[in-house]
């Protein structure tokens, strides 16, 4: 056992005297974005910064190293005589046994189906030339550069990442990136950047993954989803609407908060509803997984559950629930439809849960928003 802890001991002071270069030499671009995430939770911001820089040069210089040994093989004139056929060019690696060039063709492959080169030796190169960028290292400098407050340098990392969006392999991290944006955006108060972008988030233009949300791309239906709050209340509206895109529904919460304190509140109004909408959707899909017989009636039954499950409780914490609830419910007000309003105003009154929110809904019989709100 001694010996085996001296050993350990000896090969882990060898470690540290080796220059942090030639540590780095040799290690994978994924093995070096891991290393920059890891640093990165811990805090040090500076050695995340050196890892991630580290990633993204070695995957370029990786593919780049692939990229020359196809064109090597390429530049012969045996291969200049085969024209663009990839099936050809196969085939004189297969007999010259080129072992660099076969293994440039297997690197590309693994990452990219055959039927995106088409049988052409041109596009096999094109791919791997394009496959260089790496969007996740990109991504997370704009991570460490927003945690030490450089701002203008996060946000030209996140735009990287967004632009080279198409190399992601991990599904939803596009509106990732793009909400990351949204939030520079906000902290710098540039709003208009920053509605245009949450207005993409909920679009989803440009964006693989997750589907389009149907009820907010109809206009039609999110009329009648209006009219129907006006006319049969929250709790018949809850009852008969379902909306799981939990993905749109950060940005949902941000427009309709910065429409209404801007005093859009139509467009505040229908943001506010999805967000809403989306937040109970959650809690009621959640407690009828656990008690199967469960059905929604009131908002003040489904908190009767709600609330004794710790999941949702901290669920209803990160969408800022109350809050929504407040502000959805001004902006009922505001829009003319007192009856609905006055059904979540007095559900935030009764609710001795809903904090800071229930206590301003208790200081007046209306739903009022306050003149001077902070902007978001």
């Amino acid at each position: 056992m001694r010996i085996i802890t001296a050993s350990l001991v000896f090969f882990a002071l060898l470690f540290c005297v080796i220059p942090a270069d030639a540590q780095n030499a040799g290690r994978p671009w994924w093995f070096r974005l891991e290393e920059g995430k890891f640093l990165f939770r811990n805090g040090e911001y500076g050695g995340a910064l050196v890892a991630f820089d580290d990633a993204r040069r070695s995957r370029l210089e990786q593919f780049t190293r692939v990229e020359q040994d196809l064109i090597r093989l390429l530049s012969t004139p045996e291969a200049r005589q085969l024209g663009d056929s990839l099936y050809f060019v196969e085939r004189l690696i297969e007999m010259r046994n080129e072992t660099q060039a076969a293994a440039a063709l297997a690197y590309l492959f693994h990452r990219v189906p055959r039927s995106v080169v088409g049988g052409s030796a041109t596009r096999a190169l094109e791919e791997l030339d394009r496959l260089k960028p790496f969007p996740e290292a990109e991504f997370w400098m704009g991570e460490a550069f927003m945690a030490e407050g450089e701002w203008h340098l996060a946000l030209v990392q996140f735009e990287r990442a967004w632009h080279y969006r198409a190399l992601l392999e991990t599904p939803g991290f596009e509106l990732k990136i793009l909400f990351r944006i949204t939030d520079i955006h906000r902290m710098r108060q540039e709003y208009a950047a920053m509605e245009a972008r949450a207005l993409e988030v909920i679009t989803q233009a440009g964006v693989s993954l997750p589907p389009q949300d149907n009820l907010w791309a109809s206009m039609l239906l999110r009329a009648a989803m209006v009219n129907l709050l006006e006319n049969e209340g929250v709790n018949r509206f809850l009852s008969l609407y379902r909306d799981g895109n939990i993905a749109a529904e950060p940005a949902h919460r941000l427009l309709g908060s910065f429409f209404h304190v801007t005093r859009r509140d139509f467009p505040a109004l229908e943001h506010l509803m999805f967000a809403f909408l989306i937040q109970n959707t959650v809690i009621i899909d959640y407690v009828i997984r656990r008690q199967f017989d469960f059905a929604f009636t009131t908002l003040e039954d489904l908190m009767s559950v709600a609330l004794t499950r710790p999941a949702l409780v901290a669920f209803m914490e990160e969408v800022e629930y109350f809050r929504i609830a407040f502000y959805f419910a001004t902006a009922l007000h505001a829009t003319g439809r007192t009856a609905p309003a006055l059904e979540v105003w007095n559900f935030l009154a009764n609710s001795e849960h809903s904090g800071i929110w229930g206590v301003r809904a208790r200081l007046t019989t209306l739903p009022v928003l306050e003149p001077a709100i902070e902007l978001p």
